[in-house]
């Protein structure tokens, strides 16, 4: 039952007895011990025993520290407390023995001081320090729900608390104020529970507001993980400029593209024009506008709330000179080039060497969650094979699977995960490379089992046909195989003698092979990549084919085209032979390796701009000359 809004006055009951007090009844316990001991010990052994810890128990007593008796002289009732505080409860409900009354609005709350400063350390502050509440019978709760109020108080007598969605706020506040953590966390559960996209910024807002640090990080990953559909909602139209510009400025909002978060802001500026349209051009800067599709740019361009503003179009100018100037793109880098981490696909590492002597298996990394795991599984053992992307299928091609070099190629669709035999090669190759350019698929170099290769075979994804091109002027084995500018380029490996510096560059167009500068250092098993108009060679070995011991590189070489020339930039953390490399949204991946003594499992992240290394979420098995692609979902 409640209490009504003024408390009856209570019936009269017997006065009880004067209080004795602790050194009274010390001193009389002291008295009645020492006659004992004047009666020539007549007591038996047990009561001996007690006599001999009464001096202990009455100078705990008097201490008021807990007694020290040994545990066989203990007595311990297990409900005590269950009892206790339910003669507690009938005490409040009969409104007996209350010694202070909270008021909240018209509401009038009795309590007991003892048991809401035993639950609350909001209220043992206020009843135990020196401030005017504490000799106050009655105590006014501002700012504090009287229905939450009297709940609060309800569970501090008995444990239990009814959470419901229409009450769950109010209470969430009041046992915030209150400092009732439990009750606070309880809430918090409750709310993440009903997160949906319907109601998860207001729950992020509140959190905020609150200070409840768990809850506001649950509600903003939801509303990260679901952007799509929370943009559909009313809350998102009723944002406040501030959470529309954090918004938009975070790194983790779940998008396909870059044209769905310029899509909302548009969306959010017509709810309500006459305000919001003129801090449209601080909130567009917060957009990558160099990472929309140009048509997509262009259209904006003539869009009614963006074309009177000067700034608008200087933004969707820069956006737009980003396309124009693709060879000066290294140049234009900043906030605006740098793509969200949901829209520049996932990372997948297939098969490789591992402890096993083969992983078959496939992992793909999530880069907005920092996250891999185990998607796939090839139909077989694979080692030294090729892997490229043609219309966001992955091709596995060649390699060897123990016993023989293999010519066999499978494909794997992400989407629907299922694998399908294609048309094998012309010639079995392991230690080959693979890269897609311009529509067709190239197969460069490698070993048929006998000898190192120097032929290069093209599958033309049209006729379902393998056909051979120019050769390369070196035998490659092992080699790092990238596209650049439209040029196919085979970088290092081994030729049956060495690992090679030597780097050579295909034209489709004319069907020829050009060397290219060598690179610094001699590398097989290397991992290439490309970045703009740069390309990559990392880690890698350098040994002579009699040689047992490899030379392993941790070292990174970047070539530009223009110039003809390859520049030493920040080493990895350790070395790596074997490495897996590819470009995940603006930075180079180094996946797994052998460092000469393990199949590594560690990866690393190379920033071009910073020229720094970083490490990122390791791979759920340890790889070397696992094949690492991105693939746009």
């Amino acid at each position: 039952m409640e209490p009504p809004g003024e408390a009856p006055v209570l019936p009269l009951v017997p006065e009880p007895p004067a209080p004795v007090s602790v050194e009274e009844e010390a001193a009389a316990a002291l008295a009645a011990s020492g006659t004992e001991e004047n009666n020539n010990h007549l007591e038996t052994d047990s009561s001996s025993c007690r006599t001999s810890n009464s001096s202990a128990t009455l100078s705990s007593c008097v201490s008021m520290e807990p007694c020290a008796c040994p545990e066989d002289c203990m007595f311990t009732a297990l409900s005590h407390a269950d009892v206790t505080f339910r003669k507690m409860e009938g005490y409040l409900r009969s409104r007996q023995l209350c010694d202070v009354t909270l008021v909240a609005g018209e509401r009038r709350i009795p309590a007991h001081r003892l048991v809401l400063s035993s639950v609350s350390d909001y209220f043992a502050a206020m009843f135990t320090s020196d401030v005017r509440e504490a000799k106050q019978d009655e105590v006014k709760m501002e700012g504090v729900d009287p229905d939450a109020l009297w709940a609060l108080v309800q569970y501090a007598y008995t444990g239990r608390l009814e959470l419901r969605e229409d009450t769950i706020e109010s209470l969430l506040s009041a046992s915030c104020l209150l400092q009732l953590s439990s009750v606070v966390q309880a809430c918090c559960s409750f709310l993440m529970k009903q997160l949906h996209p319907s109601n998860c910024l207001g729950i992020r807002s509140y959190a905020d507001a609150q200070g409840c640090n768990d809850l506001q990080r649950a509600a903003h990953s939801y509303t990260m993980e679901n952007f799509l559909e929370v943009v559909g909602g009313q809350e998102f139209l009723l944002l406040p400029l501030d959470e529309m510009e954090r918004l938009l400025t975070s790194e983790d909002v779940n998008v396909p593209d870059e044209e769905t978060v310029v899509t909302s802001l548009l969306t959010w500026v017509s709810h309500d024009t006459t305000t919001r349209e003129r801090h449209l051009p601080s909130l567009l800067a917060h957009i990558r506008l160099p990472l929309l599709q140009p048509q997509f740019l262009a259209d904006l361009e003539s869009n009614p709330l963006l074309r009177d503003s000067m700034e608008c179009q200087r933004l969707l100018m820069e956006g737009m000179k980003y396309h124009l100037l693709p060879q000066r793109q290294p140049l234009l880098q900043s906030p605006r080039t740098r793509p969200r981490k949901a829209t520049v696909g996932a990372m997948f590492a297939v098969g490789g060497m591992d402890a096993t002597k083969g992983a078959t298996s496939i992992e793909q990394y999530c880069l907005r969650q920092d996250t891999w795991r185990q998607v796939a599984i090839m139909s077989g053992r694979r080692l030294q094979f090729g892997v490229a992307v043609l219309d966001g299928r992955l091709y596995v091609v060649g390699g060897r699977d123990g016993l023989k070099t293999l010519n066999t190629v499978e494909c794997y669709n992400p989407h629907s995960k299922a694998w399908s035999v294609m048309p094998p090669m012309s010639t079995h190759r392991h230690g080959l490379g693979v890269a897609v350019l311009e529509g067709p698929m190239y197969a460069v170099g490698g070993h048929d089992g006998w000898s190192y290769l120097s032929t290069v075979e093209r599958w033309d994804p049209q006729a379902r046909q393998w056909s051979f091109v120019a050769s390369m002027a070196t035998p490659r084995s092992t080699v790092g195989v990238a596209v650049l500018n439209g040029k196919l380029y085979a970088v290092g490996g081994r030729d049956g003698s060495s690992c090679l510096r030597s780097v050579e560059c295909f034209d489709p167009h004319t069907n020829r092979w050009s060397a290219c500068a060598p690179m610094a250092k001699r590398r097989g098993g290397v991992g290439v990549a490309t970045w703009h108009s740069f390309l990559y060679a990392i880690g890698g070995h350098d040994a002579p084919a009699s040689s047992l011991a490899s030379r392993l590189s941790d070292c990174v070489e970047r070539y530009d085209p223009q110039t003809d020339v390859w520049t030493a930039v920040a080493p990895m953390s350790i070395s790596r032979d074997a490495v897996g490399v590819c470009l995940l949204g603006d930075r180079l991946y180094a996946v797994g390796g052998y460092d000469g003594q393990v199949y590594l499992n560690t990866v690393e992240a190379y920033d071009p701009q910073t020229n720094e290394w970083t490490q990122v979420a390791p791979l759920c098995l340890g790889r070397a000359g696992a094949c690492v692609v991105a693939v746009r979902l």
